[in-house]
């Protein structure tokens, strides 16, 4: 039993790992490790490949658009845009009220937005003052004319008998001095009076010789009348106290402002109690004028055209204008105004269109766009048909470095085709080279989207 001990315990010791040693793979295990992992990278390309293919070849969805060569029914809108430019709605006559006279309003009768009539009262203003100058000067005249009527009537009857009655008398003081100088003389002659007697006698006689010389011419002007000088000389006075009640009759119906035209009140300036003036004001004080007011139904578009585009422009130019607030309403207007000189600061030249037919939804100083069209061409032969026109839309052309293309769709691949533009229009973008009609082609093609990529018809227009 002893030795079967010892045999258990030396096949025990036998069992013990010995760390001092480390076993080595084989050469088969080492490459079968290697032959599975490139088995599991094979398997990894294969599905990212499949994936790949199957993302690739899925189509894109895209919009697309029938192209046609159209005849244009309205010449006016089809023509070409040869230029596009912004500005703002003016009112062609923006009135700025002022009164004649100074005062302070009594009255005002409309609110901003009101639409007035021509001769409407709008405003009074206090007129006792005026009302005061006006009886003054209606005073002055009357007594003029009276004074006019009498030298024109000439002198009364009682006046003719007085002057007449006058040289009667004197002529009777002159017969008796005419007897008493005889007399005088005799006895002078005689040596019974002195010559101073006589002397004395004779001076009474050429005295009333001379006044009845002077009361007989006196006579002759009472029957004659007063001198045409003198007549007109007052009729002329007359004129002139005619002239001043004109003024204050003026200046009191200037009291009262009346609107010029018909139209819309754009700003109520004064309230009741405000003084009004007639000269320069400053932003405090008196006010220079009462209201502003404008006909809407005549209105502009004023526009700052760039000196480089303004060769493209001239008098009496369709054009369609559009505004910010309202961009699907659209009004036809023309050149109205060129203005004969330039802003040399900004390097434009002013410019304002008529608008034709405007309405309530256009309001002054409004954001307005006009697009000028380009001018009409009489076509070489009139017998001719007009020739048709291939019209796209903006957003179906990629612009690449300046070079332009499309889409079109064909079997269900979109093929690129490089094309030539000409003007621009209101339904898009005419096409001189690359399209003859009937082509389907995409509209606002994908940044992704390239040449022989298979499509599918999202929606489908024209």
């Amino acid at each position: 039993m002893p030795s079967d001990a010892k045999q258990l315990d030396h096949d025990l010791n036998s069992l013990k790992i010995d760390r001092s040693r480390r076993r080595q793979p084989d050469g088969l295990s080492k490459w079968a490790t290697r032959w599975i992992l490139a088995g599991i990278a094979l398997f990894v390309l294969l599905g990212l490949a499949a994936t790949a293919f199957r993302f690739s070849s899925q189509a894109v969805e895209v919009e697309i658009y029938r192209v046609t060569a159209k005849v244009a029914a309205d010449a006016g809108d089809d023509r070409g845009i040869v230029l596009n430019a912004a500005g703002y709605i003016v009112a062609h006559h923006k009135i700025q009220l002022t009164a004649k006279v100074v005062g302070k309003v009594a009255w005002i009768g409309v609110e901003k937005g009101d639409r007035v009539k021509e001769s409407q009262v709008l405003v009074r203003l206090e007129d006792s003052e005026y009302q005061a100058q006006l009886l003054q000067a209606q005073g002055s005249l009357q007594n003029l004319l009276s004074q006019l009527q009498e030298l024109e009537s000439g002198s009364r009857p009682e006046e003719k008998a007085r002057a007449a009655a006058n040289l009667e008398q004197a002529k009777a003081d002159l017969e008796n001095a005419r007897i008493s100088l005889e007399r005088t003389k005799g006895l002078f002659k005689d040596q019974v009076v002195p010559k101073q007697e006589y002397d004395n006698a004779q001076a009474r006689h050429d005295a009333q010789q001379a006044r009845v010389e002077a009361l007989a011419k006196e006579l002759e002007l009472v029957r004659l009348g007063p001198r045409l000088e003198q007549i007109e000389a007052m009729r002329g006075r007359v004129r002139q106290a005619r002239g001043e009640v004109a003024l204050r009759q003026t200046f009191l119906d200037a009291t009262i402002i009346r609107a010029p035209i018909s139209g819309t009140i754009l700003e109520r300036a004064v309230e009741k109690g405000e003084f009004v003036t007639t000269s320069f004001v400053g932003e405090r004080g008196a006010k220079g004028y009462v209201v502003s007011m404008a006909d809407l139904n005549d209105l502009q578009v004023e526009l700052d055209i760039s000196q480089d585009d303004f060769a493209k422009l001239y008098m009496g130019q369709k054009a369609i204008v559009t505004t910010d607030a309202f961009p699907d309403r659209k009004y036809d207007g023309a050149i109205a105004e060129m203005s004969p000189e330039a802003n040399r600061q900004k390097a434009t030249v002013q410019v304002k269109v008529q608008i034709s037919k405007p309405d309530e939804y256009l309001r002054p100083e409004m954001n307005a766009r006009s697009a000028f069209l380009a001018r009409e061409q009489a076509p070489s032969n009139a017998g001719s048909p007009p020739a048709a026109k291939i019209v796209i839309p903006t957003a179906a052309i990629r612009d690449s470095g300046g070079k332009k293309s499309i889409f079109i769709v064909f079997e269900g691949k979109a093929t690129e085709r490089p094309i030539k533009t000409g003007n621009s229009t209101s339904r898009g973008i005419e096409v001189a080279e690359g399209l003859i009609g009937g082509e389907e082609i995409v509209i606002s093609p994908p940044t992704t989207l390239k040449d022989r990529d298979r499509v599918a018809v999202r929606t489908k227009r024209g």
